[in-house]
């Protein structure tokens, strides 16, 4: 065990640091150009296989002179829609989706280089502009997802406990009449495992109340911060479109069909996968693959999904995934009142950085016009 310990890379390491943000800038650059082909008539199967495309493309462009190193995929695009929660990603077989004008599309995906995984996933409703802004509902549960995402990152700190998160992502999704959906867990990253064993919970029903560990962050740790909040009862429900999406697990056992092997053995070098029914079947059977179900709502309502990757950084969190967001496309008729919760979300998320900013600001000061240089939320 103690081998194991430290042999460990963590982004002590500056090189693996790089790696982090080599794959967060794919991830990124990816999930921009998945995001501008949702559009009214767009195919969701078409959308998922051009994401998967593009990660693998953009990550067999760096480190090519190490051959051994492994990179590419760490999670499939996903595109679910609407009242689908998480993990809608149809292969040409299956039923697809087109979308329509006004449905809120939830982009979720990931990639890894060296096994160093960044995730990250983003809600959009179609149709949106400064024109024809969103309300009602779809306000409501776009802002809550997004400011509890916000409220989460300013918590990630070394010494803060993992349910200060928990608790901050109610309140949030609380003033927009909103909850978070239940049980659903955020992950500490570590090498090729995108579940770590430190986890965050949100909206934890009575029985993970009393069985799910508190841990506290530390130094030098990655997570995927995971915000899934709906419009319903936020209790999702497992959905009869068929999985796609495996994860490899830690147990061993000796196939008996030629091609379970031949395809495990593609899974252990690719990460996760999305075909060849037999042999997934067999290795799910036996443990080595684990399903990530098709999670969806109740029909009527809408669920939103904001994931980032933050690395724990000496100076504060580092966050390697997201894009912009854009507040004033919508409109709520609630807000967040809660002074806590209001003074956390005005604070920087790293305090160093932004003491340079402010001098770079106050240095763009000309005459009375300041330009504002702002920060990354």
């Amino acid at each position: 065990m103690a081998d194991k310990e430290e042999s460990e890379k963590t982004i002590a390491e500056d090189l693996v640091v790089t790696k982090y943000k080599m794959a967060g800038e794919i991830v990124n650059r990816v999930l921009k150009q998945v995001i501008d082909k949702c559009v009214v008539g767009a195919s969701v199967c078409e959308i998922c296989e051009f994401g998967d495309k593009l990660l693998t493309e953009e990550t067999s462009k760096v480190f090519k002179k190490e051959k051994e190193l492994k990179k590419g995929i760490a999670f499939p695009t996903c595109v679910s829609v609407n009242n689908y929660i998480c993990h809608f990603s149809p292969i040409p077989s299956e039923a697809d989706y087109t979308l329509k004008d006004e449905d809120m599309v939830k982009v979720d995906l990931g990639a890894h280089v060296d096994g160093f995984i960044a995730v990250v996933a983003h809600t959009v409703v179609l149709g949106a502009s400064s024109e024809s802004k969103v309300s009602g509902r779809r306000a409501d549960v776009v802002l809550a997802a997004h400011f509890a995402s916000q409220a989460a990152l300013r918590l990630l700190k070394p010494g803060n406990e993992t349910y200060a998160v928990t608790d901050a992502v109610q309140k949030v999704c609380e003033s927009y009449k909103c909850k978070p959906i239940e049980g659903m867990l955020s992950h500490q990253l570590k090498q090729f495992k995108i579940d770590g064993e430190k986890t965050i919970i949100q909206n934890p029903n009575d029985a993970q109340k009393k069985d799910h560990e508190k841990f506290e962050f530390a130094t030098h740790e990655v997570y995927a911060m995971d915000v899934l909040v709906s419009t319903g009862e936020g209790v999702g429900r497992e959905s009869d479109a068929r999985v796609t999406i495996y994860k490899k697990t830690d147990e061993t056992y000796q196939l008996k069909l030629k091609t379970s092997r031949m395809f495990f053995s593609e899974v252990t070098h690719k990460f996760d996968v999305n075909k060849a029914k037999m042999a997934v079947m067999e290795c799910v059977n036996h443990k080595l693959m684990e399903p990530f179900q098709v999670l969806y709502e109740k029909p009527n309502e809408l669920v939103a999904h904001f994931k980032f990757t933050v690395l724990l950084m000496p100076n504060g969190p580092h966050k390697i995934t997201g894009l912009p967001f854009e507040p004033e496309l919508y409109q709520s008729e609630h807000s967040i009142s809660d002074p806590e919760l209001k003074s956390l979300l005005n604070k920087a998320v790293n305090p160093k950085a932004s003491k340079k900013k402010k001098k770079k600001a106050e240095k763009a000061i000309v005459g009375e016009t300041a330009m504002e240089v702002e920060g990354e939320a």
